[in-house]
């Protein structure tokens, strides 16, 4: 642990079992406050079980959990300083959005008028302070997002929390309400944990990005980090879109050398890993079609699909099949036609197997 770092969530040795079913290996994390962390993974990776284990609506079936310094580890929801907002947003069909900002610092007891004060300072805040009187079923999908949002920060929690908070939203909306989230964090300096399994969500709002897989932590890093150099076949595959082609890594005089079948290239970096079996790593835009001679392999130009701002092609080569994503999009040759692919060792990743 780093610290230099002010934390504000602290796993230590957590595991999670429900029944004979471990949801959660042994694993240890720290939040720093101040962050947006996303915990991101396929479905039942863990990571909502982490997420409740944080608001306390689960409890560890072993280690301790300590949030701003205390040990939470047995206590319940509404012992803790945390508040999360739901996917389905959760709010209630019968009160309006002013009300339903309202409810927490009632329910803890408040005056009614310094609650109202409070709750609209934080609608204000949001955006809509002008939808007060509306019911929920009046308001629009990104319109009840915020609300959510607003009855969640009146409550000024240590970690404020996120389970997958746009699923309901279109394309469009989802871009703009993510920022908003983003933005919010950044001018209020939130504590916030995020669950998603949408890689691009994750990407666009993080601090840092805690990647779950089968119950175990795979991989901690910054967005970056994790898309630029990913450390495992797993992550590469994953974060973003990858070309993922099975080989051996060989040191050749001091060089790292890269073989798959015909195809051989020294790569910049060997990321750590040894000698034997790896993945070369290689993402769809580094990648050019061109020309046969001076290529890395060359191969067919199976299909492809016009998408506005890019084609993406599919090519088919002796070491697999290649997702090549090509901006420009005058110089792409037709389908069918022999190709070579072409990419600098510099893009590359050497990444374990596993």
């Amino acid at each position: 642990m780093d610290r230099s770092r002010a934390v504000a969530v602290e796993f230590r040795q957590v595991v999670k079992r429900f029944g004979p079913v471990v949801a959660l290996h042994p694993l240890d994390l720290t939040i720093g406050k101040g962050e947006l962390v996303t915990l991101l993974g396929p479905s039942g990776c863990g990571k909502t079980t982490l997420l409740r284990l944080i608001a306390g609506l689960e409890l560890p079936s072993a280690g301790t959990i300590r949030i701003n310094g205390r040990d939470v580890t047995g206590m319940s929801a509404n012992q803790r300083d945390v508040s999360l907002v739901f996917q389905s947003y959760a709010l209630f069909p019968h009160m309006n959005a002013l009300e339903n900002v309202c409810y927490g610092l009632l329910a803890s007891g408040l005056k009614k008028p310094k609650a109202i004060e409070l709750a609209r300072a934080k609608m204000e805040l949001l955006g809509i302070a002008d939808l007060g009187l509306r019911l929920s079923s009046e308001l629009s999908g990104g319109q009840q997002q915020r609300v959510a949002v607003a009855r969640s920060l009146v409550l000024e929690p240590a970690v404020l929390m996120f389970d997958e908070p746009l699923s309901n939203l279109d394309a469009k909306l989802r871009r703009k309400v993510r920022q908003d989230i983003r933005d919010l964090q950044q001018n209020l300096n939130l504590t916030v944990v995020y669950v998603t399994h949408d890689q691009e969500e994750a990407l666009a709002v993080s601090d840092h990005i805690v990647v779950m897989e089968k119950g175990r932590i795979g991989a901690i890093g910054s967005p970056r980090e994790l898309y630029e150099s990913p450390q495992t076949r797993f992550i590469a595959d994953f974060i973003g879109d990858a070309n993922l082609i099975e080989g051996e890594l060989k040191t050749v005089d001091g060089a790292h050398v890269f073989r798959a079948g015909s195809m051989e290239m020294t790569v910049a970096s060997n990321s750590g890993n040894a000698d034997g079996p790896v993945a070369l790593a290689i993402r769809p835009h580094r990648i050019r079609v061109g020309a046969v001679q001076g290529s890395v392999v060359a191969g067919t130009l199976l299909r492809q699909a016009y998408l506005g701002s890019r084609i993406e092609s599919i090519v088919t080569t002796p070491v697999g099949e290649l997702l090549v994503f090509s901006d420009s999009l005058l110089t792409v040759p037709p389908a069918g036609s022999t190709v070579g692919v072409h990419f600098d060792n510099s893009d590359a990743r050497i990444t374990a197997r596993g």
